[in-house]
């Protein structure tokens, strides 16, 4: 093989597979300040500038890669950012530069374009992980919500016509491991391994490369909408309604009754928007972690099981049938979405629009005050959903309606995931 025919891949593969311990700009996870705390750079055009394992994009990494192999994208393409900077800017906040409270989201990833324009303009492929922009919401819900006295259009936040304003922000997993790791009770080594091992060895340098501490794993990420202004976020001054949400594809986009979770959310939003308009702010944050993140084939599956069990689908065999099929009852496990919620700098919840006492210790925990809970109206729930919801309480998923304390935690939390 002469040397111009080649794979582009070679160097690459090197790197991946000899570990050299050296970066051209390494990542200081923790310092509050972007430059010194350095960029996170995941190109493959330029494999010596690597400073993180994995790509940008997360799971859309593979539609690029078809993208390339079909020929209708350069495989060494530079994003032009002319324009794209945040049409809000949030922080800094003092939990950007705590390693204790930020280990999944890259707190300066919406700034890249300009904390770091002197390293993009010497030719480093640098990207932003977070994108903030304006939007209107409409959703059926709402307008019936002002039908009924419940909303009132104020021409701000809510428009007559039923469209809700918001900003919002689209943010990309970007995982510190050390922080991962300590997060969930293990060590980095194991961490490392397992992750190598469960994504077929799809990651090498998770255990080629120990001096490579940030990594992009393949996932979705998570989208926040900022209901009111945006500036009042992490001030104690103002009142914060906040709901925390894990996907739903069945029933938020097309309406599947066989569970709370759209009625969930448009409640929320509906107590966002009333926030809002009272001068406080309302916050909703969507994890992109369907069927419990146990993925939606594995949902239906279950869905059937429970269905055609003898005696029919019953809140008693509810976690059951999930167990069976997918060998856990829920693999969302709550202890980086509050990560997102620090991002913003926030450090109480006036009103939590949930009764999940998997959130509500996460959020806790890692050093959110919350005051009231907020439980969805009876008569927004489904009654296919009921089974559900009888479930989650015996599990202790759910709080019945009161306040939980510490305590009653304590108690649960051996049940709960």
């Amino acid at each position: 093989m002469t040397t111009e025919n080649k794979p582009k891949s070679r160097k690459h593969i090197q790197l991946t597979s000899h570990p050299t311990g050296e970066v051209a700009m390494p990542i200081r996870w923790g310092n509050p300040e972007p430059r010194q705390r350095g960029p996170v750079i995941a190109t493959l055009s330029k494999p010596e500038h690597r400073n993180a394992i994995g790509t940008h994009s997360g799971a859309y990494a593979v539609y690029r890669a078809l993208a390339v192999a079909a020929g209708s994208l350069q495989a060494d393409h530079r994003s032009d950012l002319t324009n794209t900077a945040p049409t809000d800017r949030f922080g800094p906040h003092a939990q950007w530069g705590d390693p204790e409270r930020i280990v999944s989201i890259d707190p300066f990833g919406a700034v890249v374009q300009e904390v770091f324009a002197e390293q993009i303009a010497q030719g480093f492929d640098i990207r932003p992980t977070i994108a903030v922009t304006k939007a209107h919401l409409q959703m059926h819900e709402l307008r019936d919500a002002m039908d009924k006295g419940r909303l009132h259009a104020d021409g701000t936040v809510l428009k007559a016509s039923g469209d809700v304003v918001v900003t919002k922000a689209a943010i990309e997993p970007v995982w510190w491991l050390p922080g991962i790791a300590k997060r969930f009770g293990c060590d980095e080594h194991t961490l490392r391994r397992t992750l190598f091992e469960q994504t077929g060895g799809m990651f090498p340098e998770l255990v080629t490369r120990p001096d490579l501490d940030v990594f992009l794993p393949p996932i979705g990420g998570h989208t926040v909408y900022v209901f009111g202004d945006p500036s009042k976020l992490g001030s104690r001054e103002h009142s914060l309604t906040c709901r925390v949400h894990d996907e739903c594809n069945g029933s938020d986009v097309f309406g599947s009754d066989i569970c709370t979770c759209r009625p969930y959310l448009t409640h929320g939003i509906e107590e966002c928007v009333k926030s809002a308009q009272e001068g406080g702010v309302g916050l909703v944050v969507y994890n992109r972690k369907e069927g419990r993140a146990l993925g939606e084939v594995t949902k239906f599956l279950v869905y059937n099981a429970r269905k055609r069990q003898e005696g029919g689908d019953s809140a008693a065999q509810y976690f059951a049938r999930t167990e069976c099929v997918a060998g856990v009852q829920d693999m969302r496990f709550q202890e980086l979405m509050p990560d997102a919620l620090h991002w913003l700098g926030i450090t109480k919840i006036d009103r939590f629009v949930s009764m999940s006492n998997m959130k509500h210790d996460a959020l806790t925990r890692s050093g959110i005050e919350i005051g009231e809970r907020v439980k969805i109206p009876d008569e927004l729930i489904p009654a296919d959903a009921r089974v559900e919801m009888e479930a989650k309480m015996a599990a202790g998923y759910y709080s019945a309606g009161e306040v939980v304390t510490d305590e009653r935690l304590r108690e649960t939390k051996g049940r709960a995931l």
